[in-house]
């Protein structure tokens, strides 16, 4: 039994049914994303989008959709949904009786005596996507029909008819290849048994996609179809089909799919999903590892990289994947910073929040590896390069202060990870000294000097030794509040600013903190009574005039609520770890009930993943990207502290 199964009153109702997604991706960076039946509901969907460096660095969606018709008797049963402006043509969802994801997304449809499974799977280092028809029954001559329909277009546009598209396609073995347009590469369709096609190039208008419309965003594609492929099917046999950038010998087509299921961890579990989920995010392009930060709608992002590895390496056991992305990540490094979204030489380095994670990351590896002399030899030059840049002051006024503290920002600029803009000003700017990026600060300092005295870097330490009794006195001058009991988010010439916001979690979970224990389990408290919700913690607690509960409508009113009230998961495993420092034992029962809260997000959204967000208010529907890096980084990275914090006490 499948651990995630929808029946067929469930997928025969749309309301239901289109509100669940399926989200695969593989190590060459490509996805295929769509709806438990198969209809797009948005421009990001698709059955094969895939990263083209050479023509934009961006991913395009080539291959929107695939529509199986069966035909009995000349007549046609088609299988597909779409949704036009007040219809749905075709309508084959009333013919879906099971789905199922173990151990690859399964489809099982039946047509009067026709019974058909069919079967879906990504190549795991390749831009191509596999498709496995299967007749299970048939009480009489069956015959299939498949149809392509193209989109060739950057993930974030919506593709329109037009004049330029290439009407023609070059026959191969068993299929055709094709591109809509000179720039792009080829896509080759072919089947693992001979095939009649027929060309019947057309567009087909105004295909609409119902959650674009409630973004506030476009809603209207028209998608290109070159015509169908056919051919008879008999019970018991298999058909395969490949859609790829490459072509195959149709001969491999059925026995290349069977390798790529082979290959695939069971989805029969919380832990086994999230495991999937989990690697689905790693990227390997030209022998480069990459960390995508989120899906359908994020690329590489430093900050999100260095905050979920951990997460996504050490606590699943894959040490040697955090070498891999912290060696390309270490080539981007410039002026002490990092890229903050994509990786080419333009990209701006505007995070100022970003290299201390990157150091924080390192932390973490050398801790749970105890590999010194291999940390110390690939990072320590980075690791100081980065701390000497902020104490001598880098783009956007990022220094180190006479107090010790590091300041950071200018107007207009937002570079903290709350970094929302609308109408071109931040709506949290957080300009001067932030609660987590000095928590960082310290915490880095301390863990360079423990290095440096490790390898015996005398200069080093002569340099730095006296910096971190200055960066807490000043550091709890500044944020503590004896009053309150809390930490104030930033600090400016203006003002300090002590709106009750999750960032000061930070600085109870990192390993060298300023905080006594009796300070932070203050923080916690009070991070308990405003921000914690089954999800994660509020970005600002409700009690704030300028909390908004629900992230929802057009792009300003969303960027808005971003910050100011919406719940993030990541986050949430530094509550976890503050929390068992200060409650120890009796701690246990209550962060396990956090990390068990999200279980049920496997079956809801995108299924076997965790959002990027969550609503402030109850009951904290799911928002934003489906399936983000540090939401699932983190989830996971709370059950590795839980475990290792019951080690810790069966081997006292």
């Amino acid at each position: 039994m499948s651990y995630l199964k929808f029946d067929r009153n469930q997928l025969v109702n749309l309301k239901y049914s289109l509100g669940i997604e399926i989200l695969r991706s593989n190590r060459a960076g490509a996805y295929a994303f769509s709806t438990l039946p198969f209809a797009n509901t948005r421009k990001y969907h698709g059955l094969l989008v895939v990263p083209l460096w050479d023509l934009d660095g961006e991913w395009h969606v080539l291959l929107s959709a695939l529509d199986e018709t069966v035909i009995q008797h000349d007549r046609e049963f088609h299988l597909a949904l779409r949704k036009y402006p007040n219809t749905y043509h075709p309508q084959g969802h009333k013919y879906l009786r099971d789905f199922y994801t173990d151990p690859i997304p399964t489809h099982i449809y039946r047509v009067g005596g026709v019974i058909l499974k069919k079967e879906v799977i990504l190549v795991e280092n390749e831009d191509r996507i596999l498709f496995r028809y299967t007749l299970l029954d048939a009480h009489s001559d069956t015959f299939l029909r498949l149809q392509p329909f193209f989109a060739f277009r950057q993930r974030h546009r919506l593709s329109k008819a037009n004049f330029d598209v290439i009407p023609r396609v070059e026959m191969i073995e068993n299929g055709v290849k094709y591109r809509m347009y000179e720039t792009y590469p080829y896509l080759y369709l072919q089947a693992s048994k001979t095939v009649d096609y027929t060309h019947a190039p057309d567009w087909y208008y105004n295909v609409e996609y119902d959650e674009e419309r409630r973004r506030g965003y476009e809603y209207h594609e028209d998608l290109y179809s070159i015509g169908f492929f056919e051919f008879p099917i008999k019970i018991g046999e298999t058909v395969g089909f490949s859609v790829g950038t490459s072509p195959m010998k149709p001969g491999m087509i059925k026995r290349k799919f069977t390798l790529e299921v082979k290959k695939r961890i069971p989805r029969t579990s919380y832990e086994n999903n999230l495991e999937n989920a989990a690697q689905q995010f790693f990227m390997n392009r030209d022998g480069k590892l990459y960390i995508i930060a989120g899906f359908p709608w994020f690329g590489v992002w430093a900050r999100d990289t260095f905050i979920s590895l951990p997460g996504l390496t050490i606590a699943r056991g894959k040490p040697e994947l955090a070498y891999k992305v912290l060696d390309v990540m270490k080539q981007h490094l410039r002026d002490g910073l990092f890229p903050n979204a994509g990786m080419d030489e333009n990209s701006d380095v505007n995070s100022a929040d970003a290299p201390m994670w990157y150091i924080w990351a390192i932390q973490q590896l050398a801790y749970h590896t105890h590999d010194w002399q291999k940390i110390w030899r690939k990072y320590w030059q980075s690791i100081r390069h980065i701390l000497e840049a902020y104490r001598r002051g880098t783009h956007y006024n990022i220094h180190q202060d006479e107090n010790g503290l590091i300041y950071q920002g200018v107007e207009g600029k937002a570079l903290t990870w709350m970094d929302a803009i609308v109408d071109g000003k931040p709506v949290t700017q957080r300009r001067g000294y932030a609660v987590e990026i000095n928590a960082l600060w310290y915490n880095n300092v301390k863990f360079a000097l423990e290095l440096a005295q490790r390898f015996e870097d005398n200069q080093f330490i002569a340099q730095w030794q006296d910096l971190p009794e200055k960066i807490k006195s000043s550091f709890l001058e500044l944020f503590w509040d004896n009053s309150r009991k809390y930490l104030a988010d930033y600090v400016n010439e203006q003002e300090r600013n002590f709106d009750v916001r999750s960032n000061q979690v930070i600085a109870t979970s990192l390993p060298y903190t300023m905080l006594s224990l009796e300070q932070m389990r203050h923080v916690l408290q009070i991070v308990v009574n405003q921000l914690l919700t089954p999800k994660g913690l509020r970005t600002l607690s409700p009690n704030h005039p300028q909390y908004k509960g629900i992230y929802q409508g057009d792009q300003r009113q969303r960027d808005l609520a971003y910050h100011q009230g919406t719940v993030w998961v990541w986050q949430l495993s530094h509550f976890v770890e503050g929390y068992l420092r200060v409650h120890q034992r009796s701690g246990l029962s209550f962060v396990e009930r956090i990390y068990h809260n999200f279980e049920e997000e496997m079956s809801r959204g995108a299924i076997g993943t965790i959002p990027e967000i969550f609503d402030g208010d109850a009951p904290h529907h799911p928002r934003g990207a489906v399936s983000q890096a540090w939401s699932v980084s983190e989830v996971i990275r709370i059950k590795f502290i839980i475990d290792n914090f019951k080690k810790s006490f069966e081997n006292q």
